[in-house]
């Protein structure tokens, strides 16, 4: 049985093992208005991110969608992993330890498909003083079992063989990691995952797909340039974050430099923006006055209502029980703030059970 058959049969045990785990009746769509849970990289509070046995869990679930981030190989491919380098979720420093560029990280451009394919894929960690610590202490333990990364086209047809087998139709959420960077490599890699998207049938908005980035340029010349030349329409949403992360670059007068995300939060930027996408991906923490919330007492602000006068929707990222903010007391009350009082459209969880049962309990 060679690696692949090995990955997809064990995702389908993680299936049977869901099944059990949720009952003899399948947990079925959500139950509060339009309101959706996304599996964040799967089912990653239980599982290895972006795995395929993750994606299998998540899928028991209940979710509305299933999320993967993607990024581009050496020859061209595109495989599903949270960053476009390797070395937090696999094993690429022992195996090839000579492949680091200057920063010390192992770059998924880097390496070829096979290449790729022979690292073991682990729960993420973060080295200290050379030593590897897990991120998430309590969940599954760093190799721990055998994981592979998988490439795009796998996972669409994992989900499409679950979708018909299982009688359902549990969507994608698909983002483009770092475009700017792939750009500055020579590799166009949202021209790239919708082609793969295309062959595949997701053309239209219509279709069971969201495309999400936070790189704003990037999504203008996906809606304006590759979506016409390509006949396709697809649902998108742009991620929001703070200007610290520097996680986008925009070329200016021939300089890449850091994209001012203020300009996404200013409201008066919203009907522009909306031209574009038709939602917004704020990290959570952007739907409340910081200043006066505290726990009992949360303070919303106008981004969701802001967004929604300019009729876009709000999937907000990323909500963990094991990581939460200091004015909630449990992960129920962190999804009451964001989709109840927020009044947001969905929310991003590591947890996605947690999050299906929560809208379950608030629909009666």
């Amino acid at each position: 049985m060679n690696v692949r058959s090995l990955a997809v049969g064990s995702a389908i045990a993680a299936l049977m093992v869901a099944t059990s785990l949720v009952g003899s009746k399948a947990v079925m769509a959500q139950a509060m208005g339009d309101k959706i849970i996304v599996a964040h990289r799967g089912a990653s509070g239980y599982l290895p991110e972006h795995t395929l046995e993750s994606k299998a869990l998540a899928y028991q679930m209940g979710v509305a969608y299933l999320e993967q981030d993607l990024a581009m190989t050496r020859d061209d491919q595109l495989v599903v992993v949270h960053d476009h380098y390797l070395d937090r979720v696999t094993d690429v420093a022992d195996k090839f330890p000579n492949r680091a560029r200057a920063d010390g990280r192992y770059y998924v451009i880097d390496f070829t498909l096979d290449e790729i394919k022979s690292l073991n894929f682990t729960e993420g960690f973060n080295l200290e003083y050379g030593q590897r610590v897990q991120v998430y202490p309590k969940r599954f333990p760093m190799f721990g079992s055998t994981f592979k990364i998988h490439t795009f086209a796998e996972e669409i047809e994992f989900i499409q063989g679950l979708n018909a087998t299982m009688g359902r139709d549990i969507g994608l959420y698909v983002e483009t990691k770092a475009p700017w960077f792939h750009k500055q490599e020579g590799k166009d890699i949202s021209k790239a995952t919708l082609e793969v998207l295309r062959q595949y049938g997701y053309t239209t908005k219509d279709s069971n797909v969201i495309f999400q980035t936070f790189d704003f340029p990037d999504l203008k010349y996906v809606k304006t340039e590759l979506m016409p030349a390509l006949g396709m329409d697809l649902k998108t949403v742009i991620l929001l974050t703070d200007n610290e992360s520097k996680e986008t670059y925009e070329l200016v007068d021939g300089k890449w430099q850091p994209y001012d995300f203020n300009y996404l939060l200013d409201p008066q930027n919203f009907a522009e923006i909306a031209q574009y996408a038709d939602g917004m991906g704020p990290a959570y923490k952007m739907l409340f006055d910081l200043e006066q919330t505290k726990r009992g007492h949360i303070v919303v602000n106008d981004l969701v209502k802001n967004a929604h006068a300019h009729g876009m929707v709000v999937h907000p990222y990323t909500i963990r029980k094991d990581a939460l903010p200091d004015y909630v007391s449990n992960v129920d009350e962190l999804f009451q703030a964001v989709l109840i009082d927020a009044d947001a459209d969905g929310v991003f969880t590591d947890f996605p059970d947690l999050g299906v049962a929560f809208l379950q309990r608030a629909a009666k």
